[in-house]
């Protein structure tokens, strides 16, 4: 029946279907009369035969004999056009003879009966050495040839697909979920081999839908995206399915609406990693460079980037003379011409690496961008209290109140910016050894950072916008790395001074979002201790610690009022007193921090919580790090005297007098 004849029978039986309003169960398949095209379909797909000499295949032969890989030994049919392959590990080969073993026993006797040999394959990436040798001997242990005096090289146009290393895989569709093992992939594609348990059966898989699939290792979850199936095996209990992504691109994080910058690096570093699919080594070539991602050129007929994929650890290496270990994950992949030829980009966004290396990372790019741009550079200490002093930073007033301190202040700041640490960041505006700007952020609770030291000399604009300028593009770069611990940033300013409140809230102001930016009023002021003839709160008033019901009606109390990010901001969202892993933190790095939690009753009302921050003197120099914090919900009754009254008795147990 030719093609016409097909077509009018598939017409007839569709109207019939129609007719009787029957699923249509029946898929037709166009054949025309190429059968000799498509008999060579693979053929086409390879590009001109090369000749190879022997010599170069013994090489070849010894090559995968040294790294224990087989060669494909192929079998036709004597009675029909097909074949069947089996695997073999050649031995040591030197001349004309070579010795090969199978890797599992085939069945020779009816083999041989059935099919005659025909050639043997050596595959190496996209490049196939056919070889057509005389065969001299065959049993159950394996087979011997004599090499011929020249083979050729077939070189396929597919894109190269990696054999992987045992991943367990999960395919789920409609809440059945499949389980095996990743056989192979590429940057496109992969194949999978999925075991059915009773009662499922395969056909729960619908193929024309799609499906999720993750890869895993023991420790953890290396890829997981929604797939289309391409096509399958045929088997009742075991099936191969080749599976395609749905995107080339993976948005790990909410889009960005301003993207980090990047930049290209010379010398460019180098991206090596253990391929968490193939565990085989990978070194690829940087294209530009950022704080919160980098692109690297992969290749283009042998890829090994999957968008999609995470790198549990990949290393940064510069020139050989310094390396950065981070966690990763491929993003996104391009495929651009270049000079004839195909390139593929792949971006990868980094998932978390050391604080320290982070900085390393962001100082080489400052400083690509503007060499008088620094972060986190050692000072001079001199130089900065000469700075502090001439900026008016350390104005007359704020002298008076740390001048008594002045030693210990000395000590605190010489170790804070002359060590590195994972609790502080410095920006600094620097020409020919002279600070001419200089901003600081501290790590204060558990994931905020407190805005502090911002200053410039008069004249230098330039310089003051800057540091600032750094300091954000840290942030904005570091903010979603776990271990940087960067979930808020806190400011405190005077609202008559016009440049933090043109900046700071202004851009409260600006967003209009209290939870994304809010602003809340404090009062302050400096208390001496007092001796007081009957020290303890008079009944009945009670100081007690504070309990979980207690910040939740103060979060409730926050709400009504605010409406903002502070309660989250300062950790008033748990009961955490004493020590905790940010004051283990300052403990390892040889300063003070702790805090405490207290709730004032009257009658068992709640009229307020009390934060007390403890750290070295002058870490902040306006004792934002150092102080007592109050949070009034019910002002009825609480006198000033009694005010001063329990701050003083504060201040008596923390060992402090102002």
């Amino acid at each position: 029946m030719d093609y016409k004849d097909v077509k009018t029978a598939k017409d007839k039986l569709e109207k019939v279907i129609d007719k009787q309003k029957f699923p249509k169960l029946v898929k037709w398949h166009k054949q025309d009369d190429s059968s000799e095209k498509n008999r060579k379909g693979s053929d086409s797909k390879e590009r001109k035969k090369r000749g190879v000499e022997k010599k170069h295949l013994v090489n070849k032969l010894n090559h995968l004999n040294f790294q224990d890989k087989t060669i494909n030994i192929n079998f036709k049919s004597r009675k029909y056009n097909r074949y069947i392959s089996f695997q073999a590990k050649p031995l040591p080969c030197v001349g004309d003879k070579l010795d090969c073993l199978w890797t599992q026993k085939p069945p020779i006797n009816n083999t041989l009966n059935l099919y005659e040999f025909h050639n043997f394959v050596v595959t190496d990436g996209q490049k196939r050495l056919v070889v057509k040798p005389e065969l001299t001997d065959i049993n159950d242990m394996g087979v011997c040839f004599k090499l011929p005096e020249r083979c050729y090289e077939a070189v396929t146009q597919k894109v190269k697909r990696h054999s992987c290393k045992s991943l367990k895989i999960q395919l789920i569709q409609n809440s059945a979920v499949f389980h095996g093992t990743l056989m192979d992939f590429n940057a496109t594609s992969f194949s999978v081999k999925i075991k059915s348990t009773p009662p499922q059966t395969f056909q729960w898989i619908n193929t024309e839908s799609p499906v999720n699939i993750s890869f895993s290792d023991e420790n953890e979850t290396l890829y997981s995206g929604e797939c289309r199936i391409i096509k399958q095996s045929n088997g009742d209990k075991i099936r191969t399915f080749m599976i395609e992504p749905f995107n080339e691109q993976t948005q790990r994080f909410a889009p960005k609406e301003y993207r980090s910058m990047r930049q290209k690096v010379v010398p460019s570093p180098n991206a090596v990693f253990n391929h968490p699919f193939t565990g085989k080594r990978v070194d690829l070539k940087v294209v530009d460079l950022a704080g919160s991602g980098f692109s690297v050129e992969d290749d283009a007929e042998t890829p090994v980037l999957l968008p999609g994929m995470i790198i549990p650890e990949l290393e940064l290496t510069f020139a050989g003379s310094f390396k950065m270990k981070c966690n990763t994950q491929v993003v996104h992949r391009n495929v651009y011409r270049k000079e004839d030829k195909n390139c593929v980009k792949c971006g990868l966004v980094l998932l978390d690496l050391d604080v320290e290396d982070h900085t390393r990372l962001l100082s080489l790019l400052y400083q690509a961008e503007n060499k008088n741009a620094y972060i986190c550079n050692t000072v001079d200490q001199d130089a900065l209290w000469d700075f502090f002093f001439e900026a008016g930073f350390i104005y007359p007033n704020k002298y008076m109140h740390i001048k008594g301190n002045k030693e210990k202040i000395k000590s605190t700041y010489d170790k804070l910016y002359s060590n590195s640490s994972n609790i502080a960041r410095h920006f600094i505006y620097q020409d020919k050894g002279v600070i001419l700007a200089h901003m600081a952020i501290l790590r204060s609770y558990e994931n905020t950072w407190l805005i502090q030291h911002h200053a410039s000399l008069s004249p230098m604009v330039k310089a003051g916008l800057t540091v600032m300028n750094q300091m954000g593009r840290f942030t904005y770069d570091a903010h979603r790395l776990y271990s940087i611990h960067m979930d808020y940033l806190i400011g405190y300013y005077r609202p008559e001074n016009k440049f933090p409140d043109l900046v700071f809230g202004g851009a409260a102001r600006s967003i209009k979002n209290p939870k994304g930016c809010s602003l809340d009023n404090f009062a302050y002021f400096y208390q001496k201790r007092t001796v007081y003839d009957e020290p303890d709160l008079p009944k009945p008033w009670e100081l007690t610690r504070t309990k979980p019901e207690d910040l939740q009606e103060l979060q409730n109390f926050y709400e009504v009022e605010s409406g903002g990010l502070m309660i989250k901001a300062l950790d008033l969202g748990s009961v955490v007193n004493g020590s905790s892993e940010l004051s283990k933190e300052y403990r390892k790095l040889g300063f003070k921090r702790s805090r405490y939690v207290l709730s004032l009753k009257k009658y068992g009302d709640l009229k307020a919580v009390i934060m007390v921050n403890i750290s070295n003197v002058g870490l902040n120099l306006s004792d934002l790090t150092n102080c007592i914090k109050v949070f009034i919900l019910n002002q009825d009754d609480l006198s000033k005297d009694t005010l001063n009254l329990i701050l003083s008795i504060l201040s008596e147990k923390i060992g402090q007098n102002d």
